[in-house]
């Protein structure tokens, strides 16, 4: 294995083999080290794949790579570039292609496909650079369609990065601000109210078929109206249940919506896809991520671990699916 980090600047450079630097602690994120070997992918499919390429040095072959897995979230990570390069490349890679990475990054276009799968999703509307920039009073007042509360989010963004909850018309026009500085495309979304946030993992097996985990569910606890970026990753403010506790009627519909978003967009691999259950038991999609969290105590990870397939099985699966699947139009 070669663990590749990939800095805020783009530069892709040689890390040191050691999986504690990258955990969160004490409220830190971890950070790449910029200081590391840079290093470069041969675009050529038929050449060798990574080179060295040290500043006033002749780059150097590193090696050829068998497979990739893109640990990576958000733009230039999930959204389709990076599995198009490694197309570019010949290289194979965990995960789903260019165009269901694409799709499941930009929350409108998503939403708008699992509604043509048939898909119950929350009603929504995606504002525009251009309409925000020449119509704004205008589109604050079609967003009144929405009611309230509802929740304002940059469309290609990860991680719960920039969204707000709304719950007064006064506070609409910031929180489309605040969405806008990661992202000019924006999406408000009605706000599900009264409902559990459950997900639900999906797999491709070896005969090719998605297979859906047993289902979670997480409980975001005091001092957060929902499960952002702080309840997520500093604060350990979430409570994760794994499995959920649901009928077993309800847990069979998480499922089969889960593998049907999954579908719908064309994934391949895996992928974690988020609902919401209200009380009579309708499953209301939210979005599908297409490269979960994949530390050991993760909830894909863990979901997956629950449902008989422990972390490195699960890797080794992930693994072998890219390297049977490979490149190209499939």
């Amino acid at each position: 294995m070669i663990p590749i980090g990939i800095t805020p600047a783009g530069s892709w450079v040689l890390q040191a083999d050691e999986p504690d630097r990258m955990v969160i602690a004490d409220g830190r994120l971890p950070a790449v080290d910029v200081a590391g070997t840079a290093l470069t992918l041969w675009l050529d499919p038929a050449g060798p794949d990574l080179m060295v390429s040290a500043p006033g040095q002749v780059p150097e072959v590193l090696g050829s790579v068998d497979v990739v897995f893109p640990v990576l979230h958000g733009p230039w990570g999930e959204d389709g570039t990076i599995q198009g390069l490694l197309e570019l490349a010949g290289v194979p890679y965990v995960g789903s292609g260019v165009f269901a990475s694409a799709a499941a990054m930009d929350k409108g276009w998503m939403k708008r496909l699992f509604q043509a799968a048939g898909l119950t999703v929350a009603p929504y509307q995606v504002v525009t650079d251009r309409e925000w920039t020449n119509g704004r009073s205008q589109t604050l007042s079609d967003l009144g369609r929405l009611g309230l509360p509802v929740f304002v989010k940059p469309a290609r963004a990860g991680s719960s990065l920039g969204i707000s909850r709304v719950s007064s018309a006064s506070e609409l026009e910031a929180a489309i601000e605040t969405a806008r500085k990661h992202d000019p495309r924006v999406i408000v979304e009605a706000a599900v109210v009264d409902a559990r946030e459950i997900e639900c993992g999906v797999l491709v097996a070896p005969d090719g078929s998605a297979e859906a985990s047993c289902c979670a569910e997480i409980r975001v606890g005091a001092g957060h109206e929902f499960y952002d970026f702080a309840a997520k990753y500093l604060d350990d403010a979430a409570e994760l249940i794994v499995p959920a506790e649901l009928s077993e009627a309800t847990a069979a519909r998480v499922q089969e919506v889960a593998v049907a978003a999954f579908e719908a967009l064309g994934c391949e691999g895996l992928a974690r896809v988020d609902v919401f259950v209200r009380a009579d038991g309708e499953v209301i999609v939210n979005e599908v991520n297409t490269m979960p969290g994949f530390t050991p105590i993760s909830m894909y990870p863990r979901m997956w671990a629950a449902s008989g397939i422990a972390y490195p099985e699960l890797v080794a699966r992930l693994l072998d699916d890219a390297l049977r699947r490979g490149v190209g139009l499939r």
